[in-house]
């Protein structure tokens, strides 16, 4: 009885793949609904947001498609996807403002943190070893994200008005995922030999490496309409007759 129930149980349980897909589309859709009430606002803090939880999801390990990946993958992979349409619609200085954004918002969670884990518990707490355990680990973490947000995101917008150039502002699509796709590469690079170098045996920490990156990779694809439907709220919302996003 208890076999039967426990495979029951089994199917009724999302796989992670299934649940994965959902996570990205329920993500950017966060995004896009945050631009379309706030505009350049709502990104902002979407990428500050972003920032804080993809460093705590990252320590987590799952399986996806059979291999061994971490999670924030998602999370993080959106905040490309914010800075691009802060690239296409307000430009580059703009862009590059929210990438700072997001690094502050990093550096003060983590200093908040850092002090939560040192305040002596009292005797009916049962949260402090979680706490630890999450952001004693933290600091390293951090600082490999620092420095591959700040590369990658930096070669991205400058990658995406490159491309912008090129194609003299048409194909989005292609500069979108020109941009992004070579930024991700650099981002996977750096954060995880900086974060993961020595903590998980070498099988496990290139079936990360890989994943990290594939996995960013098609969340750049898939975010490509996201993008265009983002362009298209910001035109229609500037056309006289319909009510227009705050810029100012």
């Amino acid at each position: 009885m208890r076999k039967g129930f426990a495979k029951k149980k089994k199917r009724m349980t999302m796989s992670n793949e299934l649940l994965w897909f959902i996570f990205i589309v329920v993500d950017l859709s966060l995004s896009v609904v945050a631009f379309s009430i706030w505009g350049r606002y709502g990104l902002y803090v979407m990428i500050g947001v972003g920032t804080i939880i993809c460093n705590i999801q990252v320590i987590k390990t799952v399986q996806l498609f059979g291999l061994v990946a971490t999670l924030g993958n998602v999370v993080y992979a959106s905040i490309f996807f914010n800075t691009d349409i802060l690239s296409e619609i307000y430009g580059k200085k703009e862009a590059r403002r929210a990438v700072w954004i997001g690094f502050f918002a990093l550096i003060s969670a983590t200093v908040a943190m850092q002090f939560a884990v040192r305040f002596k518990p009292d005797i009916s707490d049962i949260m402090q070893p979680h706490l630890k355990a999450i952001f004693n680990f933290m600091p390293r973490i951090v600082v490999a994200s620092l420095s591959a947000y700040l590369i990658s995101q930096h070669h991205d917008v400058w990658a995406f008005h490159f491309w912008k150039k090129i194609t003299r502002g048409k194909w989005l699509w292609l500069r979108n995922n020109l941009s992004t796709m070579v930024s991700q590469l650099i981002d996977t690079t750096v954060f995880t030999f900086l974060a993961f170098w020595g903590v998980f045996p070498w099988p496990v920490f290139w079936q990360i490496f890989l994943t990290t990156y594939i996995f960013k990779w098609i969340i750049a694809a898939i975010d490509t309409p996201f993008l265009y439907f983002a362009r298209w709220l910001f035109r229609r919302k500037r056309t006289p007759g319909c009510f227009s996003i705050r810029t100012s």
